[in-house]
């Protein structure tokens, strides 16, 4: 595993609050939690896997009506969505190791997942799959192909991968997931 990657969950926890800032509120991922919402039972439970500080994406899936459970790493970050967001379940723990006695309606990984080497990601479709109630939807973010890119954040070498199409639609498809939309490069 490259030395960006091993320190990518210390970077969020030592820059919690100024990733907190640059996020801000504005939820520009509103058609697609909006979509995820549309496809579960009234009042579905979620698992958010790499959740933040829970603002905006948990903070709106609560409002309406959700029971979502956010996981994440940083011990900063889930305390700030405690405070922002009273009515989840905030959880801290690592989403690669994540067992939660509990299955899921809606599984969200948004602007998570590609922040682990393509190994991991691999492995997490097994974890998405453990926590997957029947018929669960399955909402995750990658980078167009297979690569791995070395971005910057706060002074820090911020670590992002990605597998390409094809590997993922294998992998949904191997744990039981079936491909309901694929967009590539969406603003």
């Amino acid at each position: 595993m490259s030395d960006a990657a091993k320190q990518i969950i210390d970077l969020y926890r030592r820059h919690a609050l100024p990733w907190v800032e640059r996020r801000g509120t504005e939820l520009k991922e509103r058609k697609w939690v909006d979509r995820l919402i549309q496809l579960l039972p009234a009042q579905p439970s979620i698992l958010d896997a790499g959740s933040g500080s829970g603002s905006p994406i948990g903070c709106y899936l609560i409002a309406k009506g959700c029971a979502l459970t956010g996981v994440d790493t940083s011990l900063e970050l889930i305390d700030i969505a405690r405070q922002r967001g009273p009515g989840g379940q905030w959880v801290v723990d690592d989403m690669r190791v994540l067992q939660l006695d509990h299955t899921f309606n809606g599984i969200l990984a948004w602007n998570s997942i590609f922040h682990l080497t393509p190994e991991e990601q691999r492995q997490m479709f097994s974890v998405f799959a453990k926590h997957a109630a029947p018929s669960a939807v399955l909402v995750f973010t990658s980078g167009p192909q297979h690569s791995v890119e070395i971005g910057e954040f706060e002074g820090g070498a911020l670590y992002h991968a990605s597998l390409d199409a094809t590997e993922y639609c294998s992998l949904l498809e191997k744990h039981g997931f079936r491909l309901l939309d694929h967009v590539v490069e969406d603003p």
